[in-house]
Parts: C-alpha cells; structure tokens; sequence
C-alpha cells in the first residue's frame, strides 16, 4: 500500500486533471536512525496528548476550582478544540513551507507554557487562555509528526508507521489517567501541573538537539517559483479540497474520532460518576481500557490496512457502526444504571475510534502529492476535532437545560455520526475512482522511469 508520500500511488501532480506530473521520487530508507529520529517527534506527540486528555482527569476538580456549571467546564476542551481545529490548515502550510522541526518546536513551546499557566491558574478567563494557549501548540504536532514518517521511512511503511505514532501518544492517556490523576488527589491542582509542564521542557532539549527533517540526499527538491504568497496558500488548499480522497478522508475522521475523543477529554468521567454511580477510581480504570483498546486495535487496523487496502472503509464504517450500537444500548438500558459488563464492552468498542480516524489519512494521502501533504493532512485532522468540539458543546448546554440527563446530552452522538456516514457514503464512489486513475498514471510512470 502506497501511502502518498513519494511512492507509487501519489508520484505526482497526477497529470489527470492535476497538472503537469512530477517524477519519482526515491524513497527514504528507513532503519534504526529513522526510527531514533522519528521517535523524538512522537515523543513530542505523546507529551501533547498528556496535556490535550489532563483535563478528562480534573473536570470535577476545574468545576469545583472555578466554580462553573457544565457548559462552562465544557468550554475549556471546546476552546482548546477550536483552536486546534481552526489551526489545521495553518499548521498543514507551514509544515509543506518551513519543515517538521520548526513547526515541533513553536508547538512544544506553546503548549508547554499553556501546561504550565493553565497550573497558576487562579480564574476562570486566565485559565481560559491557558487552554488555548495549549490547543494552539498541541494542534502544531501530530502533522509535524505524520511529515517526519513520510521523509524518515519508505512509503509503503505509511500506514503502519502513523498508527504507531497514533498509539504512542494515545499513551499519553495513561499518563493522565493513571498518573495525573494520582497526583492531582495527592499534591492538589497546581503542583499537579506545574511538575508536568517539565515534560515539555525536556521534549523540547531533546527536539533542538536530535532532530532532523530528512536523511542525508534525500531533500525535497525547491519550492517552484511562485509557490509562495497568498496567491499559493489559496491554491495549495484549493487543489487538496478539490480532491474526493482529501474530502472523504475529513469525513471518515469526523465520523469516526469524536465518539472516543469526547469520552476521553471531559464527559467520560462525569457519565460514569454521575450517571453510573461508579466510584471515582473505577471510572478512571475504564477510561484506561478505553486507551489500552486504542493501542492494541491501532496495531491490528496498521497491519489490515498495510496488507488490504480495500479493508480501508469496511473499517472505518464498521467500526462507526460498532460506536453507535454500543452507544444505543447503554444510553436506552432500562435500570438506572447500566451493568458493567456493557460498560466495559462500551469503552473496549470506543478504543477503535482512534485507529479508525486515522484511516481518514489513508484516502487523502494518495490522493496528493509530497509537497501537498502537511495541507490535506491539516484538512483530514479537521474533521474529528470540529465533530468533538460541536459534541461537547452540545452535551454541556443539553446537561444544563435537562438537569443533568446524560441520556439526552449524550444522543447527540447519534446526530454527527448520520451526518458523517451520509458524507462518506456520498464521496466514496468518486474517491476511488480518483485514486483508481492515479495508480495507472503511476504505473506508466514507473515503466517509463530509467534504472
């Protein structure tokens, strides 16, 4: 499976319909120092999921700090996901302009003085701001990361090497729910974070140090003339939302991310105290399972999808299927609280979530070329983060108008995931018979390509 980043199924500016095509470029070799170097940026990654998810652990604690009502506390992630998503493009820009080290770098420093202000904190606008602060860094990492995979190791390798960056920094959960939350019990709110902002500090050292954009000879070529100004940045975008496989790709992400995310990041905990009667501790420990699924299913859809690639939408619609029945069923269980058996089948099922957003990534990686891809990757991470961030408004402001019934807030899931389906179902057809079209071209280029 090629994965658009210089192999064969993403060779060029395609030469139907997309301009003149642009040779073959050799792929990179991967080995032990892509792996080292690689491991920084995801280093980077997994630190700024810690600090994305400390809030899922501290939502009881930020309401009684601040003392604010649900659609407030839910404007902190909203916010923070706000920032995020309107960063996307911006970020995916600067990434094709400037290279994965400077980007890292500016997002390391953001998010680490939003870590660490979001600690002192003493008000509620002040740690407003910190959030943002925090979003804005955090949303400068995982295309930085995704780049650095595409230069580091060999195209083939792509679906399985962004799983893996996808599992590792969804590690970064545990630190929140297995650390974060013992230390905010233990030494209290501003302790807590302040000693975690050192995480960025240390990534940060590690990243001036070690990290590099690209392999010796393997630099991308030079920018055309003209491929700078705002009349670029329009086309840049222009021609990767022109392609059904970057807009199905957004779809696919939207659909399939924000079930998992919103669960993780603040309403999971409230829902499982509040509307389970779980223990504080219990809940914590199914948060976990819902980081521990992410991993091991991260694992198993990177090696499907890097051997099939048709596996690509049965995967991504079965598993919003799966979200949805799980969702259906504990939402509409008779008693007052659901058994936890079916809790636990619920957050197992809500693991996939994640691996299945980051297939979204797989249909707009073949579908534009190396020097377009920090841009359609910016448009894919989008989709799942505008979906969380509508979600969690929306569970907020429909607590605070039904007195707390998370049956009610909690169905607005089902709006967003028709809305996605509808999409995918809608753009599928005209995405494959695109990418279809440029794995011909690249086969006739490769024939034509002397030794």
């Amino acid at each position: 499976m090629s994965d658009g980043t210089g192999g064969p199924a993403s060779a060029g500016g395609s030469g139907i319909g997309g301009g003149p095509v642009r040779p073959l470029l050799p792929d990179p070799p991967g080995g032990r120092k892509a792996m080292a170097v690689w491991g920084i940026g995801v280093a980077v990654y997994f630190v700024a999921i810690t600090y994305r998810t400390s809030l899922g652990v501290a939502g009881l604690d930020a309401a009684e700090r601040f003392h604010i009502n649900a659609s407030a506390l839910s404007t902190f992630s909203i916010l923070q996901l706000l920032v995020y998503a309107g960063m996307q493009i911006p970020v995916g820009l600067m990434v094709d302009r400037l290279g994965a080290k400077k980007v890292l770098t500016l997002g390391v420093v953001l998010y680490t003085l939003g870590q660490f202000g979001f600690a002192l904190s003493a008000s509620y606008p002040m740690a407003l701001l910190s959030r943002g602060l925090l979003g804005c860094g955090d949303a400068m990492t995982f295309i930085s990361v995704l780049r650095l995979g595409a230069r580091w190791f060999p195209s083939r390798r792509g679906p399985m090497i962004a799983q893996i960056a996808a599992l590792v920094g969804m590690a970064g959960n545990l630190v929140s729910t297995l650390v974060l939350a013992r230390f905010l019990h233990t030494f209290g709110w501003t302790p807590t974070f302040a000693a975690s902002a050192a995480g960025g500090v240390l990534v940060l050292i590690v990243l001036l140090l070690f990290l590099k954009d690209h392999p010796e000879g393997f630099e991308p070529p030079p920018a055309p003339a003209g491929h700078s100004g705002a009349g670029f940045v329009r086309r840049q975008i222009a021609d990767a939302w022109r392609e059904p496989g970057t807009r199905l790709g957004m779809w696919v992400h939207f659909t399939t991310q924000f079930p998992a995310m919103v669960f993780l990041l603040l309403w999971g905990l409230p829902f499982l105290v509040e509307a389970q009667g779980l223990s504080r501790g219990t809940a914590g420990e199914l948060l976990t399972l819902v980081v521990l699924s992410n991993m091991a299913v991260g694992l198993v859809y990177g090696q499907v999808i890097a051997r099939h690639h048709a596996a690509r939408m049965p995967l991504a619609l079965g598993t919003v299927g799966a979200t949805a029945l799980m969702w259906a069923i504990v939402l509409s269980w008779p008693a007052d609280h659901a058994p936890m058996w079916l809790l636990i089948a619920l957050c197992a099922v809500l693991g996939a979530c994640g691996p299945a957003s980051m297939i979204g990534f797989d249909f707009a990686r073949p579908a534009n070329p190396p020097e377009r891809q920090g841009t359609a990757s910016g448009i894919v991470n989008m989709g799942g983060f505008t979906a969380s961030m509508t979600t969690l408004l929306a569970v907020g402001v429909l607590l605070d108008a039904t007195g707390d019934n998370y049956r009610i807030a909690l169905a607005s899931i089902f709006v967003l995931e028709a809305v996605g389906v509808c999409q995918i179902l809608r753009l599928r057809g005209s995405a494959a018979r695109r990418e279809r079209e440029r794995l011909v071209v690249s086969r006739v280029e490769a024939v034509h390509v002397p030794a």
